[in-house]
């Protein structure tokens, strides 16, 4: 059959594993407000909320396995790229932008380079940010050496990026079995990581026994970027193409944990997890085992656990809905914000307790409302102008 119509409706939702995508954007919410008063990765209150990241990485991998692993014969694979872009650029694109509005206003001692920006380079990282193209360190506007100094989040949607493109020309041409051992040998990065082995000596002040990072453009950070990418994301993709096998009248989903209950219990197992202190009280094997523990088996397990039950009650199910809505605007707008309270945070260490409170609660409010806010206005009506205008539009 010809691929004329790169256009295809999507498949039902797996509810819970919606909901439980913004129990942990929440999370890393909070993580960020309480990282402005830490005084190092093993101080850090809800101290593992960076890994995350990595459970994002394992649901984009089910989802898209789930969502395109039987749709290629009627789909072509700049049809695959366009429902992405469709899919995650509006939000890229508002998220740069407010992070450039509120640029100036975020200037602040910890980031010593904004006041010194000409107008060309605020220009170009601007366009940079907008079109997803890593900046590197001559261009770092802000002194933190990020790939996108306007939105700090954007590394990992650079990385999802690159998830998708390796996806659509390599990682679904491989049988199940290959894909196995390819995800078993890229769990050999996340122990290099946890636990410290270093084996290609990239670290010369010693291990970090953390997959904190991967927001730079240099050897170190995109070694730990794309290790925090590869195995969750292979091991998505491994699980959803597991499990139509196991479909039946009794299992749907195919997946062999069934929970009642089910979202609660995973969301209570993600927030223990993210909050859960520094093991040992410093950054060494013992917390670099949990964290591998955690994003080799805990993180699959809770998306299997997400994918085979159901919400029982209506209130559940408008709960998930509503998480789920906001999981990816609030993950990627929050941070303009968190560069405030940074800035407001050093400029008033003497200010009385209560304040800083006020500030980090209603920081926290504002990202969560400015979410609902532009998935209404901005991010929903976009994607369906791009759906009936782009998508849909048959090939010539």
């Amino acid at each position: 059959m010809a691929k004329e119509n790169v256009y295809l409706a999507s498949k039902p939702r797996y509810e819970i594993l919606d909901g439980l995508r913004g129990v942990a954007a929440l999370m890393v919410v909070a993580f960020h407000l309480f990282e402005t008063y830490s005084k190092g990765p093993a101080f850090q209150i809800i101290n593992h909320g960076y890994l995350a990241v990595d459970f994002f990485f394992v649901l984009s991998g089910f989802v898209i396995g789930y969502a395109y692993d039987d749709r290629w014969d009627r789909m072509t694979t700049w049809g695959f790229f366009k429902r992405r872009l469709t899919r995650l650029h509006p939000l890229v694109i508002m998220g740069t932008l407010i992070g450039a509005a509120l640029f100036f206003f975020q200037d602040a001692g910890m980031f010593p380079n904004i006041m010194q920006t000409p107008l060309w380079k605020f220009l170009l990282c601007l366009v940079m940010g907008i079109l997803m193209i890593p900046c590197g360190s001559s261009l770092d506007i802000r002194g933190w050496g990020e790939l996108n100094s306007f939105n700090g989040p954007n590394w990992s949607l650079t990385l999802e990026y690159c998830g998708n493109i390796l996806y659509a020309f390599v990682f679904r041409h491989l049988p199940k079995a290959a894909l196995a051992v390819l995800c078993a040998c890229c769990a050999f990065f996340t122990l290099d990581l946890t636990l410290g082995w270093d084996v290609f000596g990239l670290f010369p002040d010693g291990p970090q026994y953390n997959v904190i990072g991967g927001w730079s453009l240099n050897a170190q950070q995109m070694y730990i970027g794309f290790t925090r990418l590869l195995y969750p994301f292979l091991c998505g993709l491994l699980i959803s193409s597991i499990l139509p096998g196991h479909r039946s009248e009794n299992n749907p989903s195919g997946s062999p944990i069934h929970l009642k209950g089910g979202f609660w219990w995973c969301s209570l197992a993600l927030v223990i997890i993210m909050a859960m202190p520094c093991i040992g009280g410093k950054q060494g094997i013992p917390d670099g085992i949990f964290q591998a523990v955690c994003i080799l088996a805990v993180f699959p397990h809770i998306v299997l656990a997400g994918a085979g039950s159901v919400t029982t009650h209506r209130w559940s199910t408008m709960v998930c809905k509503w998480l789920g809505d906001i999981s990816y605007p609030v993950y990627i707008t929050h941070y303009p914000l968190i560069y405030m309270q940074l800035a407001w945070a050093e400029k008033h260490p003497e200010a009385p307790l209560y304040t800083h409170i006020a500030v980090a609660v209603g920081v926290f409010f504002l990202a969560v409302m400015l979410a609902w806010a532009l998935l209404k206005v901005y991010d929903a009506p976009v994607r369906e102008w791009l759906k009936e205008h782009w998508l849909k539009r048959k090939s010539k």
